[in-house]
């Protein structure tokens, strides 16, 4: 497939164009005119790159690309060896960051919700048809302790779990995948008796706390695998592109 047709497709199912975001969407770095194989991960980190061209792929996918907004423009360092990795293998570097945190089918959120046995509701931002975080139930209502469990079990990876105060019993629950810390007081708001993000800062403790829901860290890394895992399935059933997903170990 042509690499300007893949990011069409992309961009269609997508739909950056919708959504605000702290970088760019779609083709970061133009490698190759033609893509046969695709790996996809969660950050272009240079093991992942590392990983693309010891297989002589054409293409990498991932959810936490480059050019973030802030961070210094020179290129040089490890940006430079990421991208001269790139471009003298002529492999196309693809990220979708927010875009791929609210699709509706094959999102970080949603297929969060898929392992964790809770389903969708609506979005906790009111009013906003992509809200980055949003809230469901819980078939059964299982306590603090039994629902830092199962994301154990679902995760492979231990939560941070602060329940103090916290309702005995948990049914609603908000949750946004990586650094959505700080929408848990829309939680609060929305009547939810506890809420997950990936990363934790040290307000939210005592935010969680003082507000009485229970709070749960998963890891950055972790709630994050699932949306590009399934974006890359999505692309090998539906359009014939080869897919390897390959999850680079980070604890955070």
């Amino acid at each position: 497939m042509n690499n300007l047709k893949l990011e069409s497709l992309l961009n269609d199912f997508l739909s950056p164009q919708l959504i605000k975001d702290y970088c760019p969407n779609g083709l970061q770095v133009e490698g190759k005119a033609e893509i046969t194989k695709v790996i996809t991960g969660v950050t272009a980190c240079q093991a992942l790159i590392d990983r693309a061209v010891a297989e002589g792929v054409d293409a990498i996918l991932v959810h936490h690309g480059f050019f973030w907004k802030g961070e210094p423009a020179e290129i040089r360092g490890m940006k430079y060896r990421r991208i001269k990795a790139l471009i003298e293998n002529g492999i196309n570097l693809y990220a979708y960051h927010l875009p791929l945190d609210v699709h509706a089918q094959v999102g970080n959120n949603v297929q969060l919700a898929q392992r964790l046995g809770l389903a969708v509701i609506g979005g906790l931002e009111l009013g906003n048809p992509r809200s980055i975080a949003i809230y469901g139930e819980l078939d059964t209502p299982l306590t603090g302790e039994e629902f830092a469990a199962r994301i154990a079990m679902a995760l492979q990876r231990e939560p941070l779990h602060i329940g103090d105060n916290a309702p005995a019993k948990i049914k609603k629950v908000g949750w946004c995948t990586g650094g959505g810390q700080d929408y848990i007081e829309l939680a609060v708001q929305q009547g939810c008796d506890a809420f997950i993000s990936g990363e934790v800062s040290e307000r939210t403790t005592h935010i969680a706390r003082e507000l009485g829901i229970h709070y749960f860290a998963a890891g950055h890394h972790a709630t994050e695998r699932y949306g590009v895992k399934a974006l890359g399935e999505w692309l090998a059933q539906e359009h014939g592109i080869a897919v390897e997903f390959i999850d680079i170990d980070n604890p955070v």
